[in-house]
């Protein structure tokens, strides 16, 4: 039962070209920075990963993605990643765009065993139509569209059929964990990481603060362990890794300032 181990490189060491890996994270909030770092380090290529976002700046998801190991991403948000966007016009990468809160609940589904679900988000649009670019040719071109999606008809609403999503592997970070996997996460950090855990066949957890069995409250564990199979624990200076992607302050005479 205790899931803990010594090193983010030996936790990763399975991690192979062409992997699926759903990752946690809100924007910065959350996200596994260390685990990301030691995938880097691996040099696996080809990844498939399943995200909310790519990343931002230089951090996160947008350390693989700038070294070219990442295919194909699922998520919802590209932002300000102007690699990222390069990356998608130039056709060297493959983008699966839905909307947020689908992703959240395709990533549930798949970590509870349900394969499909019914949602009105998406009906009449792309979403469901089909013809949304995955992948540019490089000259202006679409290359690969995605297909239409079932659409069917209840209580007099329409509804999209979406897939749920599982991946081989799941990287999240818990600001407080037991050695039986348990989780705890923080403020907005919450989010994505609880359903991107569920969604791993193996999840491997980076944790702030690592506790005994039964410190925790039972009633204050956000993911059970049974979705976790691997635990690292973070240094100080890696758990005080917390990057803002925009910050606002206070200014003088109650004037608002915003800083990168």
């Amino acid at each position: 039962m205790d899931k803990v181990i010594a090193s983010a490189a030996e936790a990763l060491s399975d991690v192979h070209d062409g992997a699926s890996i759903a990752v946690g994270g809100f924007g910065l909030s959350g996200v596994p920075t260390a685990l990301i770092k030691a995938l880097h380090d691996l040099g696996v290529r080809g990844l498939n990963v399943v995200s909310n976002n790519c990343g931002a700046m230089d951090a996160g998801l947008a350390v693989l993605l700038a070294a070219g190991r990442v295919a194909r991403v699922t998520g919802s948000y590209i932002g300000a990643n102007k690699e990222f966007a390069r990356q998608y016009l130039a056709g060297e990468l493959e983008v699966e765009l839905i909307p947020q809160g689908t992703l959240a609940e395709r990533l549930r589904a798949g970590g509870c065993g349900i394969p499909a679900f019914y949602t009105p988000a998406g009906v009449g649009t792309q979403v469901a139509e089909g013809g949304l670019p995955w992948r540019y040719d490089g000259q202006g071109g679409v290359a690969l569209a995605s297909p239409s999606k079932e659409v069917r008809r209840f209580d007099g609403g329409e509804y999209v059929l979406e897939r749920a999503i599982r991946t081989d592997f799941a990287l999240v970070r818990a600001v407080r964990g037991d050695r039986h996997g348990n989780l705890v996460f923080g403020k907005s950090s919450r989010n994505f990481n609880p359903v991107a855990a569920m969604a791993g066949r193996v999840t491997i957890a980076e944790v702030e603060q690592l506790v005994e069995p039964g410190e925790i409250d039972p009633d204050a564990v956000h993911l059970p362990g049974i979705f976790v199979q691997r635990i690292i624990v973070l240094t100080p200076r890696e758990a005080a890794d917390k990057m803002i992607e925009r910050r606002t302050v206070s200014m003088p005479g109650g004037q608002q300032g915003t800083g990168h």
